[in-house]
């Protein structure tokens, strides 16, 4: 078999996510392609005609992956928790639709400074849809609360009402342990201080990843604050993506080396 993989979204034209298929394709000894495709909200409904014809498997990123979740005939329990799906899978003439943000995030925490999250003070800026796969895989791992800040009142209400520890804005333990950035970078302002609760032992988490360090990431890592960008996620959730779709173990590190 020839894998035929892809990374769609929009804007797409600066995705790393080829580079990591091949690396992954190569690690498993398997033959195939992948490449990037611009596809905008509004045009969704070419994904479920695309897979099976076009694809085997599409990595999926902004804005496409609700979207991308009400194509797939069979979700798993992470997209079937949070309706964002950033990985499909077809097979046997079915869609499958999973979830791999959340987990790649946690393994690349570790793999970078070695935190377990567990009875830890987050705090999460955004509500889309990499918002929602982290959010959950702190929950599941235990975190101690998180507070989310964002301008979608509606998503962050929805977010209050499925998680016991998750609260708005109004509410937020201190000191701050880690906080996670998955504003895209239209969406963002300027600020001139680090939130109040962040300290130098705070871990700052920017998931872009262009440029390599943000204006925000440069901000915290100026506060002496331990500091990462979006590498390690990408590397380590495609390595989980991968692994889903080749049933081959796959190591996110090495993907990371790929790409930094």
């Amino acid at each position: 078999m020839k894998w035929r993989l892809g990374v769609v979204g929009s804007p797409i034209a600066h995705s790393l996510t080829p580079q990591l298929h091949h690396a992954g394709l190569a690690i498993a000894g398997l033959k195939g392609s992948s490449e990037r495709v611009e596809l905008k909200a509004s045009d969704a409904k070419k994904l479920k005609k695309w897979m099976g014809k076009k694809y085997d498997g599409l990595s999926v990123t902004m804005p496409l992956k609700g979207a991308a979740a009400k194509c797939c005939d069979v979700l798993g329990d992470v997209a079937t928790r949070t309706g964002v799906v950033n990985s499909l899978l077809y097979r046997d003439g079915i869609i499958h639709g999973a979830n791999k943000d959340g987990q790649g995030f946690l393994d690349s925490l570790y793999g970078t400074f070695g935190v377990v999250v567990e009875n830890l003070h987050v705090v999460m800026l955004g509500s889309g849809g990499a918002a929602a796969g982290i959010l959950d895989a702190l929950v599941n791992a235990q975190v101690g609360t998180i507070t989310v800040h964002a301008r979608n009142e509606t998503k962050v209400d929805n977010l209050i009402r499925r998680y016991t520890n998750v609260y708005g804005h109004t509410l937020q333990y201190r000191p701050v342990d880690l906080i996670v950035n998955t504003l895209p970078a239209h969406a963002r302002t300027n600020e001139a201080a680090v939130m109040q609760g962040v300290t130098s032992d705070t871990i700052a988490v920017d998931v872009t990843y262009e440029p390599r360090m943000s204006e925000w990431r440069a901000l915290y890592h100026s506060e002496g604050c331990r500091t990462q960008n979006g590498l390690g996620m990408l590397a380590y959730q495609a390595a989980l993506q991968m692994q889903w779709w080749f049933e081959t173990p796959i190591d996110g590190a090495d993907l990371l080396k790929v790409v930094s």
